[in-house]
């Protein structure tokens, strides 16, 4: 049984009563009269076959009647004799024919036998018979091919005569040698065809030889006649005459084409079949066919039940059309039974016999389904048994004169037209249908690229269908209704293919070759369905309902495989539904019907869809829950995410199948289950674990929220349907159940980051990573591979979990918060270690301090003593190891590589999202909170002497009451005035007391105690988080200026990040100071006092000593340095520089280059200022103030400095060093504008300090009063007694969330640029006010002036904080940040 047939036995039966209501079932279009037995059906073809032999054209034949005449001798040349003139020159140009000639002489030859040929030598009938056996031959393509090639007059002459001499041989007895002559004559019009073909073409002038050996060839062979044409000389100059004969009929089935095919369709023999034709052969005559044909019109003109009548259409115009139409066919059908045996026409009246008409073809013809172009169903054959050659007029040849009297009731008054047409049709088309698709010997149709190779009805088959049809006087279109009739029967019995319906259809719609000159015609027949018998109309909507039913059931079965790995496909069922089915207007879709169907086959794919999961829950999940892992839960998504993806793949074009989506379906039923599945798979995995006190692998969990994330995407895809929150339904957030997976992961990286940080620098030689060591590395190669390792680190770290694509915002920037802590952690790791290595081989001893250690104290002093004598200046360049370098560029590339990872991370966007998803500040639980104290150690005053030379060399260390060392300052050289400058950060839950220690560096021994203090950071002293200023007195001499800011730690991304940030800058800076440090001596000792007064000096001279005796005579003046001097002066400090800076720009990269210059710009600056001013305090200074020639000095000092520091390029005019923005700091402005006032008197300082105090205080003021603002913070702390009492400080600290990226910070510094500009203050007028002994009371006074001003600041700060925090209302806790 075939598959079809399987197929039908598993339908849904709710699919067969689909058309219950009204419509057919699918026997419906089964004939409901009494069948037509196969006998019957061969006994009417057999008749209408044999009457297509009795009608057929007659053969005739040629007979010679010979003249009496005298015997004549004559003899025929030998054929190799002839062509001696050619054989002997075989390779002469004159032997051969022209390029073209063959395709010239098919033409002709054609002409001959289609009698175009003008000669009339040619339109012999023999010579016909003689050119057409030799074109045969010719046109074979080896031949042919040869022919071509080669072009030889002998090739082509000998193939003719011998074609020639075959075909004149055939029928003469062997004595009778008459017909050798002929052949010498058919050569002679063979050659004689040539030479015109050469003329003709104007070839005889390019070969007159070949012409003349033609002309010498046609004269020999017609040496015994010259006139083909003339009668004396046929049968060999016998004369005489010939007559055309009709050859009798045999009989014999083997020389009837129908009648054979009769007996293939219906088994017979042909012994069987000749046997009924000799039994029936007096019955079955020319006349019966001409009796039936008049009987016919009788009864058509009686408008008889035995014919088609006008209630048998639905119009009486279609009736008229189709009974005008019958008129001319009958008549040339009887002419042809006439012209086929003439006696009949003898016992015909002259008045009945058919007459030429040339209006027999005009419209009532062109309408008719049986003339020549309607005959759709095959080509017309040669033999037909009624075409004539011209349209004759019947209409004086009248049924009723000629015909014998017809009753109506007569049961059945015809020889060849059976009782009931078309069920007798019906039954032969089935039968020759039948046995065509069973005949092996018949071969499909070749492929195209619409139809695949089918297998119809054979041309055979056709021809008689077609003279069955014709002579039962069956309706064109009734007969391709039944044609689709029986193909509709075969294929609900599953008999033929899907295609072979499909070329049923196309086989009837498309016109044939002969038709397509008229291509409307048979559109016309098809479609113009008002012209159709109401009984082909019916059937025709019978046979498409049935179709349907079955094509339905057959797209059932099919869709049911479609999520097997390779289903059959729906294309074919689906081209023959919506082109052959639905396209047609006598079809009525039932919408109810159709939804019916689409309901049906929906239910039938979740059905399968179900069975589908349970396999694969049966193959993927062991049926043992103690060993489900993850990994089963993955597998069984896999395979149901494969089969989704496969199925979305396949039905990407065309979603929807009759309304119904085969991946809606499958997902609607499949996905829902294994969500739940996987749901409750998982939580008795976890619970199992938990029992057994083991953790799930990260990585299963990982996996598992990837493949559950790509089902949850496709279920929204193909379901479109969301819940009130906009997402798409699912069973379980996959979010929450699998985040502690993230967590775990995230608190393990935590826990190694350190390790990988370790692990990176232990492994880091930390060396350029130049290509070639004899070129100069680029910027890229100037950083080592720590960082970059560190950095990859991170952003593996992160990519993880960005590629998990998290489907819940605020749990993703809750990851990125954490990690964004490790990564911090991470960063202080590296850039701690990184400080330590640096100190260590920043703070080893030169080789002059080793030798120095190993001295006795003896030899120390004789040393010191030596240099003093000597006055030793020279100071020789640090030895830098190229690996600091390395360590710096390091700390630039972090800061880069964090920057751009922080805008990968998209910082700003979790914080939003946090803060939009974070509960109110009343509902918020109180928890612990860390704090973050920023101290900044500023400077020192007055301390103790620790140096034989009277000075120190002064450093800070920072440690808790539990004597735990948190920090550590760098060390200021010969100093008891030092300014660090440093910040460390504290952070800490509550408060803490910070004891600063002042220590003595000493090459040797132990380091000197210089003087200790404490102050104690309490939270709640900070809760206004704004920066306080401590002058805090040494327990010795002197004192040191901390300034102190808090800031709330959160765990905030933002926070994290910035702690990275300014993290990674106080190391690049901490490193930087280190580096300019060494360089900071030489610096000191080029710009100090001493230099000033040795340029002044110019040596010591007799007058000068005279003049050091002679008090009471005033000085002379001292002429003023010219710029050379002044210039030569700073020529060992550029010449220390070059050299520096040509063992750091061997290393460095551009930026730390840039950075390094501008930190020894900065001590520059720095230097200078301390030579003109001392630093601010409140307490008077001992310092001397310069005169106007050293003043003009130290700014000439100043300008040279900023030219060699901004480095502009002589020839392009580019300025290669420090950029103007870093040269022209406030600092340097606060230098330049000192020259103002230097030289000013006390009372003109007083007065101008005064008014600059009461401007700032107004300004101040008038920002307070600002609402959208808080008060100005612009102007310093001044110290004093306010300083003793920790008052706020009116400037912003530097937050960590002003340092989260390179961006904010650089917005940042310039804002604090832009301030330090735009609120002057009168800090430089107090710093000469020091110099001054008669302003001691005004500094005291002008300092708790600052006091209160501050001190009013920080109440109305706290005050206003407090109220916006609290809605008005005073807050008693600090405020959450």
């Amino acid at each position: 049984m075939s598959a079809a047939s399987d197929k039908s036995k598993t339908f849904n039966p709710r699919i067969t009563n689909l058309r219950q209501n009204g419509s057919l079932s699918r026997d419906g279009s089964r004939s409901r009269k009494r069948v037509i037995s196969q006998n019957e059906a061969y006994t009417f073809a057999l008749r209408a076959a044999y009457l297509s032999y009795l009608l057929q054209p007659r053969a005739r034949r040629t007979q010679h009647v010979p003249a009496p005449s005298t015997p004549i001798q004559r003899s025929s040349s030998s054929i190799n004799d002839l062509m001696k003139d050619f054989s002997l020159v075989r390779d002469s140009k004159s032997t051969r024919f022209p390029h073209g000639f063959m395709a010239e002489l098919e033409k002709r030859l054609t002409g001959v036998l289609m009698g175009r040929e003008k000669k009339p030598e040619y339109n012999d009938a023999t010579v016909k018979r003689t050119f057409a056996a030799f074109l045969n031959a010719f046109t074979e393509q080896s031949f042919k091919k040869r022919m071509e090639k080669d072009r030889r007059v002998e090739d082509l002459v000998l193939i003719f005569f011998s074609n020639a001499t075959k075909e004149l041989q055939k029928g003469k007895a062997p004595t009778d040698d008459a017909w050798k002559l002929m052949v010498d004559r058919h050569v002679a019009l063979f050659v004689r065809l040539i030479s015109l073909i050469l003329k003709d073409h104007d070839w005889a002038r390019e070969r007159p030889e070949l012409s003349g050996r033609l002309a010498t060839l046609e004269t020999k062979l017609l040496a015994h006649d010259q006139d083909l044409a003339a009668e004396s000389s046929r049968n060999g100059g016998a004369g005489g005459s010939t007559v055309e004969v009709v050859v009798p009929l045999s009989y014999e089935v083997k020389d009837m084409p129908l009648v054979r095919i009769v007996a293939r369709v219906f088994g017979l023999t042909n012994i069987q079949v000749q046997s009924d034709i000799d039994k029936n052969k007096a019955v079955w005559t020319e006349r019966a066919a001409l009796q039936d044909l008049k009987t016919y019109q009788a009864l058509l003109n009686l408008n008889s039940k035995k014919t088609l009548r006008s209630d048998d259409f639905d119009l009486e115009e279609a009736y008229e059309t189709w009974r005008k139409a019958e008129a001319p066919d009958l008549s040339q059908m009887m002419l042809a039974i006439m012209q086929s045996n003439p006696e009949l026409a003898k016992t015909t009246s002259g008045s009945g016999l058919p007459r030429f008409n040339p209006l027999a073809n005009g419209s009532a013809a062109s309408d008719s389904g049986y003339s020549g172009s309607s005959r759709k169903m095959s080509e017309v054959s040669e033999g037909s048994s009624y075409v004539i050659d011209q349209p004759v007029d019947m209409s004086g040849w009248g049924s009723r004169d000629h015909s014998p009297e017809l009753s109506q009731d007569d049961d059945h008054p015809f020889t060849y037209i059976p009782p009931e047409p078309r069920a007798y049709y019906r039954a032969v088309l089935a039968q020759a249908l039948m046995h065509d698709l069973l005949d092996q010997s018949l071969k499909p149709s070749d492929p195209t690229a619409d139809m695949p190779a089918v297998k119809l009805l054979s041309k055979q088959s056709t021809e008689l269908l077609t003279e069955i049809g014709i002579r039962w006087r069956i309706p064109q279109v009734s007969r391709i209704i039944l044609f689709l009739d029986v193909i509709r029967e075969r294929f609900v019995d599953q008999e033929i293919s899907l295609d072979t319906l499909d070329a049923a259809f196309n086989f009837i719609k498309e016109p044939l070759i002969e038709n397509r000159k008229n291509p409307t015609f048979m559109s016309s027949l098809l479609f113009d369905r008002s012209k159709w018998t109401l009984a082909d109309f019916a059937l025709n909507q019978q046979i498409l309902a049935t179709l349907h039913e079955a094509l339905l059931r057959d797209l059932y079965n099919t869709m049911l495989h479609c999520y097997e790995q390779k289903p059959p496909s729906i294309g074919p069922v689906m081209f023959v539904l919506e082109n052959h089915i639905y396209d047609d207007p006598h079809f009525s879709k039932s919408p109810e019907d159709l939804d019916a169907f689409s309901q049906q086959l929906r239910e039938g794919l979740r059905e399968k869809a179900f069975g589908m999961y349970k396999e694969y829950l049966e193959e993927k999940l062991p049926q043992d829950q103690q060993s489900w892992e993850f990994y089963h839960v993955i597998e069984l998504g896999k395979a149901v995410m494969a089969l989704a993806q496969r199925i979305q793949k396949r039905y990407r074009k065309n979603p929807e199948i009759m309304g119904v989506n085969p991946l809606k379906a499958l997902v609607e039923t499949i996905l829902p289950l294994y969500a739940e599945d996987a749901r409750d798979i998982v939580a008795r995995i976890l619970q199992l674990a938990e029992e057994k006190g083991e953790e799930v692998p990260i990585e299963d969990g990982f996996d598992l929220y990837r493949e559950l994330v790509d089902i949850r995407r496709i279920q929204a895809e193909a379901l479109r349907e969301v819940n009130e929150a906009g997402s798409v339904v699912f069973a379980f957030h996959i979010e929450e159940l699998l985040a502690d997976f993230v967590w775990r992961w995230i608190k393990m990286t935590d826990v190694a980051i350190t390790s990988w940080v370790d692990q990176a620098v232990k492994q880091d030689e930390f060396k350029v990573r130049a290509r070639n060591a004899n070129e100069v590395p680029t910027e890229d190669e100037r950083h080592s591979v720590s960082v970059i390792d560190i950095f990859s680190s991170f952003n593996q770290t992160i990519d993880r979990i960005v590629q998990l694509n998290w489907d819940n915002d605020l749990q993703y920037a809750q990851f990125m918060t954490a990690l964004a802590k490790t990564v911090g952690t991470g960063i202080a790791r590296y850039c701690d270690i990184m400080e330590q290595k640096f100190t260590k081989e920043m703070d080893r001893l030169t080789p002059e301090q080793e030798a120095e250690a190993n001295q006795s104290k003896q030899e120390k002093w004789m040393q010191l003593a030596k240099d003093a004598w000597s006055n030793k200046d020279k100071i020789e360049p640090f030895h830098f190891f190229p690996e600091s370098f390395v360590k710096l560029n390091n700390i630039e590339f972090a800061s880069l590589q964090l920057d751009r990872l922080e805008h990968e991370v998209n910082v700003d966007a979790c914080a939003e999202v946090i803060q939009r998803n974070a509960p109110p500040l009343n509902h918020r639980q109180r928890k612990a909170n860390n704090y973050v104290f920023t101290i900044k150690i500023v400077e020192a005053e007055d301390l103790k002497a620790c140096d034989v030379n009277g000075l120190s060399d002064p450093y800070v260390v920072l440690g808790d009451e539990y004597q735990k060392r948190l920090a550590k300052t760098r060390i200021i050289y010969g100093n008891l005035n030092p300014r660090w400058d440093e910040t460390v950060d504290i952070t800490t839950q509550g408060p803490l007391n910070i004891i600063a220690t002042v220590w003595d560096w000493d090459t040797l021994g132990d380091h000197d105690y210089v003087g200790r203090t404490s102050i104690k950071l309490d939270p709640s002293h900070f809760s206004d988080f704004m920066p306080r200023e401590y002058w805090l007195d040494l327990d010795t001499q002197g004192r040191i200026l901390l300034r102190v800011s808090m800031e709330g730690e959160r765990d905030d991304i933002q926070f994290y990040f910035g702690k990275a940030f300014r993290t990674l800058k106080r190391t690049e800076r901490d490193m930087t100071r280190k580096i300019t440090d060494k360089l900071s001596a030489y610096i000191n000792h080029c710009l100090s006092r001493r230099a000033l007064r040795s340029m002044l000096s110019k040596g010591i001279s007799m007058s000068s000593v005279s003049n050091y005796f002679n008090r009471n005579r005033p000085p002379p003046p001292t002429p003023a340095p010219t710029q050379a001097e002044v210039t030569n002066a700073l020529k060992p400090l550029f010449t220390y520089f070059d050299d520096n800076f040509a063992i750091m720009n061997q290393t460095l990269t551009s930026a730390a280059m840039v950075m390094v210059m501008a930190r020894l710009w900065k001590e520059v600056l720095v230097t200078i200022e301390s030579l003109l001013v001392p630093p601010l305090s409140d307490k008077p200074s001992l310092q001397r103030q310069l005169s106007q020639q050293e003043v003009d000095i130290v700014f000439k000092w100043l300008q040279l400095l900023f030219d060699f520091f901004h480095a502009i390029d002589d020839e392009t005019g580019e300025a290669n060093g420090v950029p103007l923005d870093v040269l022209r700091s406030p600092k340097y402005f606060d230098i330049k504008t000192l020259n103002f006032f230097y030289f000013d008197t006390t009372e003109n300082l007083i007065r101008t300090s005064e008014r600059m105090a009461s401007a700032t205080a107004a300004r101040q003021q008038a920002q307070r009063n600002r609402l959208s603002a808080p008060a100005a913070l612009s102007s310093p702390a001044f110290g004093g007694a306010a300083g003793l009492l920790g008052t706020p400080s009116t400037r912003r600290a530097k937050s960590i969330m002003l340092s989260r990226n390179l961006g904010t910070m650089k917005q940042a510094k310039e804002e604090k640029r832009k301030e330090a500009q735009a609120d002057p203050n009168d800090d430089m007028i107090l710093r000469i006010l020091r110099m001054r002994p008669e302003a001691e009371r005004y500094l005291r006074d002008r300092s708790r002036q600052k006091e209160r001003l501050a001190a009013a600041a920080a109440a109305e700060m706290i005050v206003r904080q407090s109220l916006l925090a609290g809605g008005g209302r005073m807050m008693g806790s600090l405020p959450r940040r």
